[in-house]
């Protein structure tokens, strides 16, 4: 591969918040970012797998093998103490087959109806997995925030659940943080610290 081509990833998600947070936690390490959204008619991967690395190793190892291009998947959800782990892998659709992050929230709220602060424990997880031009899954990375669910959104920033998952380290929600701090403490950032180096010398140098 030539230079141009080695240094460039594929970020496998439709979700174009999601995607730019992403595109900001690579921006450090001089590597060209791209959403799937960008490379044309790419078929969609269904997540029907049953963990969330099931679900990332799928969007990075079948949007990789399409494309020819090296390429980055996260599967990433809440998972509420009290709920016994729900809504987990089924977090983006929580609230059905059209669910958007307004209902998923409402239906949240209605199953923590009643429910005291110290049984609200919850925490994000995130999966990575990056996959080689040929679909190969090369990394796999997984992390997790742990926090509370409160029954009034705070903060317009961030996106899901965010603004009623409480860091109570903070007193915030994520939606209340700046990107500076989320991009030290979220999830996903810890997965992506975990990523960098292994994903910096496979795009750069590596075998």
């Amino acid at each position: 591969m030539n230079g141009n081509r080695t240094h460039r990833l594929v970020v496998a998600s439709r979700n174009h918040k999601k995607a730019r947070e992403m595109a900001e936690l690579l921006a450090p390490y001089g590597i060209e970012v791209v959403s799937v959204t960008d490379c044309g008619d790419v078929p969609e991967v269904i997540e029907d797998q049953d963990s969330f690395a099931g679900n990332a190793a799928k969007k990075a190892s079948q949007t990789a093998a399409h494309l020819g291009e090296w390429t980055i998947a996260d599967d990433s959800g809440l998972c509420v103490d009290y709920l016994e782990g729900a809504p987990g892998v089924y977090s983006a659709r929580f609230s059905g087959e059209d669910a958007t992050d307004e209902r998923n929230n409402a239906k949240l709220l209605k199953e923590l109806a009643g429910v005291p602060d110290e049984k609200r424990g919850a925490h994000y997880v995130c999966h990575i997995a990056v996959a080689d031009p040929s679909g190969t899954v090369r990394i796999a990375e997984e992390a997790r925030c742990s926090g509370r669910i409160v029954d009034v959104p705070r903060g317009a920033n961030g996106f899901g659940y965010d603004p009623y998952f409480l860091i109570p380290e903070y007193h915030r929600t994520f939606g209340e943080l700046s990107t500076l701090v989320k991009h030290q403490i979220s999830h996903r950032a810890k997965a992506f610290a975990r990523t960098m180096p292994k994903l910096v010398a496979l795009l750069t140098g590596g075998p």
